[in-house]
């Protein structure tokens, strides 16, 4: 029973820190999570089966179940001194162990139990036996206590007896140890041993899952700031030149297009995380257009047709302007007598889509480009595949983006986002 009870919440702890993260359950970081998760939980269910079989001393159920619900939180932030102090004393408490501690590479990060008054927070890691553990990324105990730096001649009154050492890795490199001490009236027997490489095989477990959640996180990020990166200098230069000349003609006309692009580097530069209400992507939209109308003038047609209702939903920051642009410069700028660019947003209330369409009549795409779009590296076509791959971390797959061309007649972006997810 107790196998079934802890791998079934260490699945369930998976999909928690997933939905921690903002990823979606069909999402290749949620299952690389869930199946890291039922590994680590089936090792410690059947390390702890092992301890009941071989000593006769079953570890209580809810035990078990606290522990993995009460670390997870607090590990998944990763390695430190905050972190490894409340684990230590979720060990020590739930676990009824003598004493135990953490340490990363180099120091202790925090200790609790017997010999709390010498064993501390902050030491040098000195024992040579910690350090062999994690050199060798092997489990090591010792029945010595000198081999952690008590001796009747230094801690005469130390009630610890013996330790089992079990290095904390990530990606199979040592990044830490936990050790488990034990007192003088008890022994480093079998089953405070498999105790031992099963706690330290959750924590582990926790370690890396925290490092999948910080780089999904980081390449996130990454993708965003690639996008902000390509905000087109050829537009800025343009633009600031076009406000040179209005300024000459026209210093009125000159003073609201500096005041929208003010808006618009603003609001392409201000958001931290990946989600803003498709208003705002919407009215920064708008003022791109604003902007390449001024340039353009009547060779630039712009078409708006968006329902209200669609102004609350959040979608991916930078996702509608670069279609856009797009758009602009490839389909309608190369085009003698310019043409038309059209922006369409409708909730479709049925399928619990939000679905947008960028469309252009301008120069098309031919055939064997088009099916090479996504692909592509460089310039504006990269920034295409940069958005679809946005779209499917965030939305796990469940989001659509078509592009569709006729050469000599225009090209359309569509685009299907998931609505009522909170957070992306």
């Amino acid at each position: 029973m107790t196998v079934s009870v802890i791998l079934s919440l260490a699945v369930a702890a998976s999909i928690a820190l997933a939905a921690l993260a903002g990823l979606e359950l069909r999402s290749p970081w949620t299952v690389l999570m869930i199946v890291a998760g039922s590994n680590a939980g089936l090792l410690l269910a059947l390390r702890l089966r092992a301890v009941s079989l071989s000593t006769g001393k079953a570890w209580p159920q809810r035990r078990m179940v606290s522990l993995v619900d009460q670390t997870l939180p607090h590990m998944r932030l990763g390695l430190n001194e905050e972190t490894a102090a409340r684990t230590v004393q979720l060990l020590h408490d739930v676990m009824r162990l003598q004493a135990v501690a953490i340490t990363d590479r180099e120091h202790v990060l925090a200790f609790t139990g017997s010999g709390a008054d010498h064993h501390r927070a902050g030491d040098e890691v000195s024992s040579l036996v910690v350090r062999k553990a994690m050199e060798s990324n092997q489990i090591l105990v010792t029945r010595d206590s000198s081999h952690f730096g008590c001796s009747p001649d230094t801690n005469g009154e130390c009630q610890l007896t013996g330790a089992v050492v079990a290095p904390l890795s990530y990606d199979g490199h040592p990044v830490g140890s936990l050790i488990v001490y034990e007192g003088a009236e008890g022994t480093v027997n079998d089953s405070l041993i498999e105790l031992t490489k099963g706690l330290g095989g959750m924590l582990s477990l926790q370690l890396e899952l925290a490092q999948a959640h910080r780089d999904a996180r980081i390449a996130e990020t990454a993708k965003l700031d690639a996008l902000r990166a390509q905000i087109n200098p050829h537009f800025l230069f343009n633009t600031l030149n076009t406000i040179s000349m209005k300024a000459r003609t026209d210093p009125e006309e000159a003073r609201r297009l500096l005041v929208r692009l003010s808006d618009f580097l603003r609001y392409a530069m201000k958001y931290s995380g990946h989600a803003a209400p498709f208003g705002e992507e919407y009215f920064f939209v708008r003022t791109y257009l604003f902007l390449e109308k001024a340039r353009f003038g009547d060779r630039l047609k712009v078409r708006y047709d968006v329902d209200p209702q669609c102004l609350s939903f959040p979608v991916p920051v930078l996702t509608i302007q670069p279609l856009v642009e797009n758009a602009v410069k490839h389909g309608i700028a190369q085009r003698p007598g310019g043409g038309l660019v059209e922006l369409r947003a409708r909730v479709d209330p049925m399928a619990g889509v939000l679905r947008v369409k960028v469309f252009d009549n301008g120069i098309g795409i031919e055939s064997d480009r088009l099916s090479s779009l996504m692909t592509m590296n460089g310039g504006e076509i990269s920034a295409l595949s940069n958005i679809h791959e946005r779209l499917t971390r965030l939305y796990g797959g469940k989001a659509s983006f078509d592009i569709s061309s006729v050469p000599g007649k225009g090209t359309s972006v569509s685009l299907g986002l998931p609505v009522g997810i909170k957070s992306l």
